[in-house]
């Protein structure tokens, strides 16, 4: 029987993968990546090779639905992996999974469970997590500001991931939404399972001015806690 094997891999350090993902990436025909020379560090780290790496992503480029349908017809073994974390969760994946269950009910789609930025980062924060909301990355422009307004009047943890390029920018909004509210705290983790790991937490204000005084620091993706 074909299957499609949704794997979670390393969100920083390559040591975070599970001897089930390394035995199904040995094992599979054809390995889906989000950007193959990612995937191919981890592949080298464990010397897995002979693999067909196709590049997958959610725009369509790379290989089609229709090619992936096909291989799988044909009982071709697939892992999709993403470039860190696991695939759907703020990554591709979603849509692929979607399509094949709609197109070819028949394909065994099992989940290799694995890391998550997600997580990690509530793992480790310190923070109210039995009941919170998770928001994936938030739009650039349309629907934001909506956001950080329910994110401010929201009574359960709200999380959402940013980038380096925007992560001052939503400080800023969170300073303006959530003004001096004193039960409103942010935890922010950046760099997770890499060296320089770093989690930090305060009002708005106080983190909007420890990374402008700190602009070494304001990269890599974060997870901000709300």
């Amino acid at each position: 029987m074909s299957t499609l094997y949704i794997i979670g891999t390393p969100i920083g350090n390559l040591e975070d993968i599970t001897i089930r993902a390394l035995r199904v990436l040995k094992e599979v025909d054809v390995i889906l990546c989000e950007d193959t020379r990612v995937t191919k560090r981890l592949l080298d780290k464990y010397e897995i090779t002979g693999k067909q790496l196709l590049t997958y992503n959610e725009e369509r480029s790379g290989v089609s639905f229709e090619k992936i349908i096909e291989l799988l017809e044909d009982d071709k073994k697939i892992a999709m992996v993403s470039d860190a974390g696991t695939p759907g969760i703020s990554d591709p994946g979603t849509l692929l999974v979607e399509e094949v269950r709609k197109k070819n009910p028949k394909v065994k789609i099992e989940s290799v469970p694995g890391p998550s930025a997600l997580t990690t980062a509530l793992s480790i924060a310190g923070v109210p997590i039995h009941d919170f909301s998770f928001l994936g990355f938030l739009p650039h422009k349309k629907g934001r500001e909506t956001l950080f307004k329910e994110i401010a009047v929201s009574e359960r943890t709200m999380i959402f991931y940013e980038s380096p390029h925007r992560i001052l920018k939503a400080l800023v909004s969170l300073e303006k939404f959530l003004g001096v509210k004193p039960l409103k705290k942010v935890t922010i983790a950046r760099e997770l399972t890499k060296i320089h790991e770093e989690v930090k937490n305060g009002t708005p204000t106080e983190l909007l001015e420890f990374f402008k005084n700190n602009p070494e620091k304001v990269r890599g993706e974060f997870v901000v806690i709300v």
